[in-house]
């Protein structure tokens, strides 16, 4: 007998614009990735996908894929403030989001520098253009993040053969503590010094100071990287709660270095059909766990704006969703969904505040259609719903309506 329940995200497959866009980010109320993929790729044929029921949550038909009568479907709305994978990624296991403050990091500069202090720490400033950002034990930086939407994150960096990232992480854990932004990034690598920081250096619009991540050669070897977000306890997510109750919980790709899971497997990658090969290798050793995999490689295309690349990726995809499915039976529980969506064609390489689709296989339930969803939330609620475990912290199960399997 199995028992598993797997979540593949199609990381920013969205299919149209959130009902708050236009006031929460304006001109994403012009958003639908999927419409924009078959705009331009109107011979898009997903076998698997199509079966599952993407064009029933999607609404409408295209040239080539049809309404599955068979399918079982909804769609979720986000309830994570913005369109952002890490807190995509929160939601979906479980945390109601807490809307984060947007501002620069010199807002924060000073209390961030007298809460290192008060905690043994030794605290310098470096400055540009009358903007400060911190060093602290000499090799780690605290600054701006120049990456995302500015004012919404910021970055904690360090040249690891110098310090270590345990080290690292606890001062991101302290600027954590007393800062209000979305999230705080701790990363570093090993082979670059602070030199290498330094020469990364760079101001934006005149209010945000930081080291821009790419040219910091943090990336290149012995990348470690932990994103602390605001509002997020891990003790009341689907992992965590699993794990407690002995049951196992592999997260593979994306996913492995934006959720905790302490005592399950997390395994980092990025090429699709890798992904999906690690996620069938899980299935087939594990008859009873929790599954879930991030297809970044969907989200990649969308940043860079790149539909015919969209197209490829969502191919592999369905290809390898096709070898799982085989593998589950009456006990197995499938979803597949976004996180938010990334319009290759609105004009920018943003995300996109969109609506998610989500798709549901279980052998032999058919026909059935779980609405549309308040929160991603919903899935980690009825995944522990299903293992018979406590409630997460949101979200409301719709375990009920997958119970009538023929």
């Amino acid at each position: 007998m199995s028992k598993r329940f797997i979540i593949i995200v199609l990381d920013g497959f969205g299919i149209g614009a959130m009902p708050d866009a236009k006031e929460v980010r304006p001109g994403d109320e012009k958003a639908n990735t999927l419409r924009s993929i078959l705009h331009d790729h109107p011979d898009l044929k997903l076998p698997n996908l199509e079966k599952l029921g993407l064009m029933n949550a999607y609404g409408e038909e295209s040239q080539c894929m049809k309404f599955s009568k068979d399918a079982n479907f909804g769609k979720s709305m986000l309830m994570h403030y913005g369109a952002d994978t890490f807190m995509g990624h929160q939601e979906i296991m479980g945390t109601l989001p807490k809307k984060p403050d947007v501002h620069p990091f010199q807002q924060k500069v000073d209390e961030v520098a007298e809460h290192l202090r008060k905690h043994g720490h030794k605290v310098e400033f470096r400055e540009e253009a009358g903007l400060r950002y911190i060093v602290c034990d000499d090799y780690v930086t605290v600054a701006d993040n120049l990456e995302a939407d500015l004012g919404m994150c910021y970055n904690v960096t360090a040249p690891l053969d110098f310090i270590s990232f345990e080290k690292e992480l606890e001062i991101g854990e302290l600027v954590r503590e007393v800062v209000t932004v979305g999230r705080v990034i701790v990363f570093g690598g090993s082979g670059n010094t602070m030199d290498d920081l330094y020469n990364a250096q760079e101001v934006k619009q005149g209010k945000f100071i930081g080291v821009a991540s790419a040219k910091s050669k943090s990336y290149e070897k012995n990348y470690h990287c932990r994103h602390l977000g605001y509002g997020v306890n891990k003790n009341v997510q689907a992992p965590t709660i699993l794990t407690k109750h002995g049951i196992p919980c592999i997260l593979i790709g994306k996913v492995a270095d934006i959720v905790a899971n302490d005592k399950g497997e997390s395994i980092s990658c990025v090429p699709t059909e890798e992904c999906l090969k690690l996620t069938v290798k899980a299935v087939r050793e594990h008859d009873i766990g929790f599954i879930c995999t991030n297809v970044q490689e969907t989200d990649l295309a969308g940043h860079a704006q790149d539909s015919t690349r969209y197209k490829e990726i969502l191919e592999i995809a369905d290809k390898g969703i096709g070898e799982l499915l085989p593998l589950l039976s009456e006990d197995d529980i499938l979803i597949v969904q976004a996180d938010h969506g990334n319009d290759p064609d609105i004009g920018n390489s943003k995300h996109t505040r969109e609506c998610v689709p989500l798709l549901i296989y279980r052998k032999g339930l058919k026909g059935v259609n779980v609405g549309v969803r308040k929160t991603m939330s919903d899935n980690a609620a009825t995944c522990l719903d299903y293992f018979g475990v406590e409630a997460p912290e949101n979200g409301t199960s719709y375990l009920d309506l997958l119970e009538n399997v023929y």
